[in-house]
């Protein structure tokens, strides 16, 4: 039993194939994430469809705020706190300071747009799912501010120093395939104890350094191998411990 708690299926262009394959590969839940209007309706479609195996997660990526007016912002959020009761956590959100980014979104929108967020996830008692590309510091100091109970900190890739008060606090990280062989990616979750791992494959994301792939959610199982690996943990243990992490965490019962 395994679970994905970080997938953008709105993405995937052969959608019901991938989910086949990955009830057969162990999957019993996979945690959709919204990045913008469009993709938060798409999200609320597929869950729907696929009810009790898919759950929904509605946010607003700060790289998707660039081409928006300050009137579909508050759109957008507006959709997300009507659909609250529906949803098992606010996400994707956070804040990306890569330079790509932060030159039509700047830092200062990206923080009034996550402190909204954040305090859309505090009010409905939601778990945050967090992008903190560049940004851990920011990331953290917010989630802290806004007094979210629920983090995750996904694909984490920070100073240990950041890591250490995400822990301190009682987030999660998430392992993405990626553990496999980012260095950075592979040290957080060195430090991190099983208790506070999730697994995640945030596909359709290209991985892979020599031979590239375009993931789907059946990569959870590259996650699940890459963090038994680097705690020296048994597998079926690693995917138990994290399992329980994400039903308590998101509140759900795996199927």
């Amino acid at each position: 039993m395994i679970i994905d708690t970080h997938a953008h299926l709105d993405e995937l262009d052969n959608l019901d194939e991938a989910l086949a394959e990955a009830r057969e590969c162990g999957i019993t839940a996979i945690i959709a994430v919204g990045s913008n209007h469009q993709s938060n309706l798409k999200v609320m479609e597929i869950s729907h469809k696929h009810s009790p195996f898919i759950y929904p997660a509605l946010g607003l990526h700060p790289c998707d705020l660039s081409d928006l007016k300050a009137s579909q912002i508050d759109y957008t959020l507006k959709h997300i706190e009507e659909m609250a009761s529906d949803i098992v956590a606010i996400g994707e959100i956070g804040l990306d300071y890569d330079k790509r980014v932060t030159k039509v979104s700047p830092k200062e929108q990206q923080k009034e747009v996550l402190k909204r967020l954040l305090a859309i996830a505090r009010e409905y008692e939601k778990p945050a799912i967090i992008h903190s590309r560049y940004a851990w510091k920011d990331c953290f100091e917010l989630t802290k501010e806004a007094r979210v109970n629920k983090v995750i900190f996904h694909w984490f890739t920070g100073f240990s120093s950041v890591l250490r008060d995400i822990l301190n606090a009682g987030y999660f990280i998430s392992a993405t395939p990626a553990a496999e062989y980012h260095q950075e990616h592979r040290r957080a979750i060195k430090e991190t104890p099983l208790e506070k791992l999730l697994l995640e494959t945030d596909c359709p994301v290209v991985y892979g350094r020599e031979t590239k792939y375009r993931s789907a959610p059946v990569d959870i199982l590259k996650s699940l191998r890459a963090v038994a690996a680097l705690k020296g943990v048994d597998e079926d243990i690693t995917a138990e411990q994290t399992t329980y992490n994400a039903a308590q965490l998101f509140n759900i019962t795996p199927h």
